[in-house]
């Protein structure tokens, strides 16, 4: 195959100033005591290149973006795992990194979807960013929920385990 140069559009700005999860000794290990659900209240900017200003022209009648991104402090130990237990929790099972949403990945590219909070110039609020600071964002679409939504859409039994914690998490923290 070719190489795929990426060039980024601008950079996450976070409190969030290292990953949540590293690669260690052909795994995931949590590095944090953070939860998933607590990075959904994290309140984030991405600055976009002035170059791409344009580019962000009706952005703001959006509620929602979807942003894709690099998970630039992977190091190439990661990039190289081939199963992970999911989150580095070990009592979930030993599962492809493509059957996860893990970062260790062979290219680290990350998408979520956000809450668009405010968009001035070029500079994008927004909550639920879970990158960190410096992180390099490659796109950013629009949320069309009738476009990324599957009504019949099946998970792991360990995923929806993950889910349901996530939602008690949030609730208790409310």
């Amino acid at each position: 195959m070719k190489e795929i140069v990426l060039n980024p559009v601008g950079i996450v700005r976070s409190e969030i100033k290292t990953p949540s999860l590293k690669a260690h000794s052909g795994d995931l290990n949590r590095e944090t005591d953070e939860t998933p659900s607590q990075s959904s209240e994290v309140i984030s900017e991405i600055e976009i290149d002035p170059q791409y200003k344009s580019l962000l022209d009706g952005v703001e009648d959006f509620s929602h973006l979807l942003v894709l991104y690099w998970a630039h402090l992977v190091k190439s130990e990661g990039r190289s795992l081939d199963k992970v237990h999911p989150m580095g929790r070990k009592d979930m099972p030993l599962t492809g990194i493509f059957a996860t949403c893990s970062p260790a990945r062979p290219n680290s590219v990350l998408v979520i979807a956000v809450k668009l909070l405010e968009r001035n110039d070029t500079v994008l609020r927004v909550s639920g960013l879970d990158a960190v600071d410096g992180s390099p964002v490659i796109d950013i679409k629009p949320y069309l929920p009738h476009y990324y939504s599957v009504e019949d859409a099946t998970l792991s039994p360990w995923m929806n385990q993950l889910i349901d914690e996530m939602r008690k998490d949030k609730d208790v923290s409310k």
